[in-house]
């Protein structure tokens, strides 16, 4: 009987979202990957759909995952229950992948893994299935998977294109929940008056008062579940007479009270076996069943469960309703549940699944115990090991609560925090943090509760307000662990810097004053921290040229640093993360600086820690924009938005405004880039101010705006904000100097650039030089012009290459040169155009037109065939990679890849890789 109705329940009114669950098994049949979020409140019937869609899938592999309430604490439960039954072709993943992918779910013992590569391991795993034969992957209440395994599925969701898979995942409204927003969606609303009173007909057989059964369909709001199980709670005596009282508490309560009442009916062995259910999350018959009987639970006691239509008995266990096993838990006493998680506890083997024994061992006591505070703790640092620094935290929480020594119970609340930070839970780490310092007072633990909130408001872009805090933490701490307080000192010094231009007076120089009369390290010259410090500090309080020893000095320490080394661990955590590059750039190397970046992001990535890797891949996309690599620059940019979204933080996005500038021309490129600039300036983020400063220089100089340019750059110079491409800009204010016919304007940049050249003399600062040179004129011009085209192009520049000869390019022009200008006209055009450059291209190409030449490419001005996803997977194709190397680089499924490549064919008219090399590929925009 309950089989049937809940056939109806799914059924009944539900025509149009049946349909749209049909088009989707056919979908995944034909080859074409469908992705559907299914969302509505608890009862409305997301698990009967679910439910219609396996019993419509036939011919297809089924995987089915329901999440768990209380397994959110578990990083990659959900994920592991997801994609055990495919792991017997984990061997046939690429190795990285592999490896990632095995680590995440303990099978191997390596390195936290890079998160990025775990859900391209998935989305391979599933996708090699799904060769034999459609896959349809059904997740119900998403919402309580553990976070990281709801984040990969996300992540595989938007990856999917080609693949013959259907996703479909349910989420209770209303959510909060992010992970998954901007995928195709189904809402589903309660039944029409007319098909909820059918329904509840179909279950209410005796007389009812029709006004109560008026008041039943209202108050549920044509709620399928509540319509099958609020009336089965009710007496006769309530349904024919309306003597059940009014109750205003939610509807998914009002249910779960229901379910309530009905348990209370139950046998008592019946009643407790269910909450064991309900306590063992896997849903693992012989675990439940071994713990039944040392709880003296018989085999019979699951007949009266299942005939009330609970509960099913199986290889696995599964409750009709998440709210079932919502209600059967919050039936027990908390006497009872502590007896069923003890009994759990000692039926799971530890060798095994230790984690989840510390866990049911946690939930059995409510007294301090500090045994199982200890595994918890152990337990936190393997989930830590796998990338799951939010579940660390959560296991550290929950350990610190059975901590019996208040200190320790601090300390740890303390350490949990730090770990909510890093996985970019910003506000729960503060609220954390009340906590902690609620504890016995201790100047240590109170010097670095100030340090961490320091460090989070500097992750909330709130540098001016992060700068003042952490120069006191370090100040406190220097006493109490100079080494420690030299760290923190670094990151007050990194959130001056990035504060610096909007903040008054200038924190840069009172933090790098406090810096160079702390205490030194307890050994001096080994830790690269120190040698940064130091670097830095002088650079501020003494200047560029007296610091440039000691800046080289540090850039070979963090050079040096074995990339797996606890070192390069703790300077790329701390401010480090955000200010190493500031080595390399005032140093003028570019080279180390792109080396650097690359470390920062791998070691971000490694440790799922997403904050951190918000502003690494923004240093690399900067890096790579310079070297002309606009494609996957574009990529990391994309990154940082994508990270941003997953932990609810805002992108760092200054990489997002140089890669808009140098896209252009569309007008949307500076209403972007004033946008981020107004933002930053009322947050005090300086660093992002004279960024976008630069940026707007970049983007009119690339339109043949200079007299726009001029400002903007002008900005950026009179600041002299240290380090960083801010650097870039002289450059940026004297070829729009020269064009405006500013001559004082293009000197005081020539000789702000010859001083810095003359102490680091590198390619790159020789090569800028020599083309401030050439912008000023002289006899020398065309000689300065070729120079520098030369050093720039040795320093791996290929941007400012193609820039340089554009320039070059454009005085040849105006010298009446017309044949040699073509030349560099067209070379420019070609480079700029081929990197997406598209602003300078178009000027390129206008000034070819003046010279009387044609560029060789298509105009700017054509309408693009290729969408931006095909214009990538065609580059790297023309470049020889393989679908799966194309796949990994682009966190796509080697089919995806496949399919991509089919439609680039087409539309290019070429049926070949190798023809690939001669067609023209227009530079995508987003």
């Amino acid at each position: 009987m309950r089989d049937r109705h809940d056939r109806v329940a799914a059924m009944l009114g539900r025509r149009s979202e049946c349909a749209t669950l049909d088009g989707l098994v056919s979908g995944a049949r034909a080859g074409q990957s469908q992705v559907l979020v299914v969302r509505g409140e608890a009862g409305i019937g997301k698990t009967a759909l679910l439910d219609y869609v396996e019993t419509r899938a036939a011919g297809c592999r089924i995987a089915r995952l329901a999440g768990v309430e209380a397994e959110t604490e578990l990083a990659y439960a959900g994920l592991h229950q997801l994609c055990a039954p495919f792991l017997d072709r984990l061997d046939r993943l690429p190795t990285p992948q592999r490896i990632a992918l095995g680590t995440a779910f303990g099978l191997t013992d390596r390195e936290a893994p890079d998160r990025f590569l775990v859900g391209l391991a998935v989305l391979g795993l599933l996708a090699d299935r799904a060769e034999q034969r459609p896959l349809i992957l059904l997740i119900d209440d998403v919402h309580w998977l553990d976070r990281v395994s709801a984040q990969t599925i996300a992540f595989v969701a938007r990856r999917l294109v080609a693949e013959r898979i259907a996703l479909v995942v349910s989420m209770r409204e209303p959510s909060d929940e992010q992970d998954f927003a901007g995928l195709p969606e189904l809402t589903i609303n309660g039944l029409t008056e007319a098909d909820a009173g059918r329904l509840l007909d179909s279950v209410v057989k005796g007389p009812v008062d029709p006004r109560v059964r008026d008041r039943i369909i209202a108050e549920t709001r044509g709620n399928p579940l509540a319509l099958l199980e609020l009336p089965l709670a009710w007496t006769t005596a309530e349904l024919a007479e309306g003597f059940e009282k009014s109750n205003p508490v939610p509807l998914a309560s009002r249910i779960e009270q229901g379910f309530l009442r009905r348990l209370s009916t139950l046998p008592d062995d019946t009643r407790r076996l269910l909450i064991a259910a309900a306590a063992e999350p896997l849903g693992d018959a012989t675990l439940l069943w071994r713990a039944a009987g040392m709880l003296g639970i018989s085999a019979n006691a699951a007949h009266a469960a299942e005939t009330a239509g609970l509960i099913t008995f199986g290889a696995r266990v599964g409750f009709r309703h998440p709210l079932v096993r919502a209600a059967a838990y919050r039936s027990a006493s908390p006497e009872e549940r502590q007896e069923i998680h003890r009994a759990l506890a000692e039926a799971t083997v530890a060798e095994v699944d230790p984690d989840r024994r510390a866990w049911h061992r946690a939930q059995a006591t409510l007294a301090p115990d500090e045994g199982i505070a200890v595994e918890l703790e152990q337990s936190a640092g393997r989930a830590q090991s796998r990338g799951g620094l939010l579940a660390a935290a959560a296991l550290l929480e929950r350990a610190a609560s059975l901590t019996p020594e208040p200190a320790g119970r601090a300390e740890r609340e303390l350490a949990a925090s730090w770990r909510k930070r890093d996985g970019g839970a910003l506000d729960a780490a503060l609220g954390l943090l009340a906590s902690v310092e609620g504890g016995p007072v201790d100047a240590m633990r109170a010097a670095e509760v100030k340090h961490l909130r320091g460090q989070i408001l500097f992750d909330q872009r709130r540098a001016t307000e992060a700068a003042p805090l952490l120069l006191d933490a370090a100040r406190r701490l220097e006493s109490l662990d100079r080494d420690l307080a030299r760290e923190t000192y670094l990151d007050a010094l990194a959130a001056a810097i990035w504060g610096s231009g909007t903040d008054t007076p200038d924190a840069t120089t009172v933090v790098a004053a406090a810096a160079r009369v702390a205490p030194p390290p307890r050994r001096a010259g080994v830790r690269p921290v120190d040698c940064v410090l130091d670097a830095l500090a002088s650079r501020f309080t003494n200047g560029h040229a007296a610091a440039a020893e000691p800046l080289a000095r540090a850039l070979a320490a963090v050079q040096g640093i074995d990339g797996g080394a606890e070192g390069v661990g703790r300077l790329l955590w701390l401010g480090g993360n955000r200010v190493t590059a500031i080595l390399a750039t005032e140093l003028w190397d570019f080279e180390a600086g792109r080396a650097l970046a690359e470390l920062q992001v791998r070691r971000a990535r490694d440790a799922g820690a997403l904050v951190q890797l918000q502003f690494a891949v923004n240093v690399l996309a900067a890096n790579k924009l310079l070297a002309g690599e606009v494609t996957e620059a574009a990529e990391l940019v994309e990154e940082d938005r994508m990270v941003a979204g997953i932990t609810g933080n805002p992108p760092v996005g200054y990489a997002a405004m140089l890669l808009a500038a140098l896209r252009g021309p569309d007008e949307q490129a500076a209403r972007s880039i004033a946008a981020v600039r107004g933002e930053a300036w009322s947050l005090g983020q300086g660093r992002i101010v004279t960024f976008a400063d630069y940026a707007t220089s970049v983007l009119n100089n690339g339109l043949g705006r200079h007299d726009l340019a001029v400002p903007a750059a002008r900005e950026v110079f009179d600041r002299d904000v240290v380090g960083g491409y801010q650097l870039m800009a002289v450059s940026e204010l004297a070829e729009a100097a020269s064009r405006t016919g500013d001559a004082k304007l293009v000197e005081a940049a020539l000789e702000r650039m010859s001083e810095r050249a003359s102490v680091t003399p590198t390619d790159w600062a020789r090569g800028i030089e020599a083309r401030l040179r050439a912008l000023l004129g002289g006899h020398d011009e065309d000689a300065s012009h070729r120079e520098s085209i030369r050093h720039l192009d040795r320093a791996g520049l290929r941007m400012e290459v193609a820039r340089g000869q554009l320039l070059y390019g454009e005085w040849l022009r105006r010298a009446g040169q017309r044949i040699t200008a073509r030349e560099q006209l067209r070379t420019a055009h070609d480079a700029l155009f081929a990197m997406g450059a598209t602003a300078f291209a178009e000027r390129a190409r206008r000034e070819l037109a003046l010279a009387g030449g044609k560029a060789l490419r298509r105009s700017v001005e054509t309408t693009e065939d290729l969408t931006v996803q095909e214009f990538h997977i065609a580059r790297l194709a023309r470049e020889g990679l393989s679908n799966a190397e194309i796949g990994t680089r682009l966190f796509l499924s080697a089919r995806t890849v496949e399919w991509h490549l089919g439609r680039v064919f087409m539309k290019l008219g070429v049926s070949t890789r190798r023809d690939l090399r001669n067609a023209v590929l227009d530079a995508a925009q987003d």
